[in-house]
């Protein structure tokens, strides 16, 4: 008796190590994200630091992941770099670098113009264009009650926006942009990347990837912001701000890979529907930025819309998982058939020789 009680507590030991890990992974992720997401819009906004040049926030941003990416990939050899030709990383490197740079460009743009709170409600419209490029790239297949739940989610983010007190179209317009561009980015990792078997971890993907959003973000930077900045000469740069800010950004990108890595991507989604009603309640409550009851009625309908969704994805990915263990139980009893045959043919075989 005393073995075995030793031998559930063991495993109920196990299971409450994994979960409060779950918990860390998921906390760590969460923190950094809310840090980054508001120091980009304290340096961003005219109304406090104001730097408002996000095209030289992401470079910098780019320029910082790049040169600790080559550090600890060639220089102190801390993670293998991928044998990737230069075909396939003109083929598929090269385009979701250029996605990435402008996802983030246009991201960082919406601060400058929009609250924190309402950028998270616009953020909700993610699960909405990654189904509806998916359908489109012939990624997924369409589904109408899956239809009905993204339009509903639309629906709830269109009257979010329709209570905004502080509504601009052209910050409107910037997020939207940058979500369609993230949509396709990562609908792209599935097909370009994920289908030939190249799995990137945020080290390796910054490696590969940081250097081409820099060069990307340059051709803009040298038309939209350098004359600003050139002609902006009291400006010095922040060594402290800028160094930690980027330090956040980067954080930010192995806190993804640790939380995906050792949960699911699925996990990820509903962290992040947290942090998204984290980041509403410090915005109204620290910044001041006004929220309005429709504001929180609209995204109110969007959070229930991406909870069905998210819920949807878990119960697919259990029947999927239920399918391949029901085909691999089948398999196995397959081989267990032919070996007994085998046993009974050369049993038989001994049988004949004898007599």
């Amino acid at each position: 008796m005393g073995k075995g009680s030793g031998k559930g507590e063991s495993v109920s030991d196990n299971v409450l190590k994994k979960v409060l890990l779950s918990y860390t992974y998921v906390g760590i992720w969460i923190f950094l994200s809310f840090t980054v997401i508001v120091y980009n819009k304290y340096i961003l906004d005219r109304k406090m630091y104001n730097w408002p040049f996000p095209i030289s926030l992401t470079m910098i941003h780019m320029a910082f992941c790049s040169a600790l990416a080559v550090l600890l990939v060639r220089v102190m050899k801390l993670v293998e770099p991928i044998g990737m030709t230069k075909e396939v990383y003109l083929s598929s490197i090269v385009p979701i670098g250029a996605l990435y740079s402008m996802s983030l460009w246009f991201s960082n743009s919406a601060y400058i113009y929009l609250s924190v709170s309402f950028i998270q409600m616009l953020k909700a419209l993610m699960p909405v264009a990654v189904y509806s490029i998916g359908v489109g790239l012939k990624r997924d297949t369409f589904k109408s009650n899956t239809m009905a739940n993204m339009i509903g989610i639309s629906v709830g983010v269109a009257i979010a926006a329709y209570g905004e007190a502080k509504f601009n179209s052209w910050g409107v317009m910037l997020q939207l942009g940058a979500v369609a561009f993230e949509a396709t980015r990562l609908v792209l990792i599935q097909i370009l990347l994920t289908s030939k078997g190249i799995t990137l971890n945020p080290i390796t993907s910054l490696y590969y990837v940081a250097p081409c959003c820099l060069l990307f973000l340059t051709v803009p930077w040298l038309f939209v912001e350098f004359p600003v900045l050139k002609e902006t000469s009291t400006f010095h740069f922040d060594y402290f701000i800028f160094g930690t800010n980027s330090l956040c950004a980067f954080a930010l990108n192995l806190a993804v890979f640790l939380l995906i890595g050792k949960t699911s991507a699925l996990t990820m989604n509903v962290a992040g529907v947290v942090k998204d009603w984290l980041l509403i309640a410090f915005s109204w409550s620290i910044i001041k930025d006004m929220v309005t009851p429709i504001n929180l009625l609209g995204y109110g309908l969007a959070f229930l819309g991406v909870c069905y969704y998210n819920h949807s994805k878990l119960q697919a990915l259990k029947l999927k998982e239920a399918q391949k263990k029901s085909a691999q139980a089948d398999e196995e009893a397959g081989l267990m058939e032919q070996r007994s045959e085998r046993d009974g043919e050369s049993m038989t075989g001994k049988g004949d020789a004898q007599a």
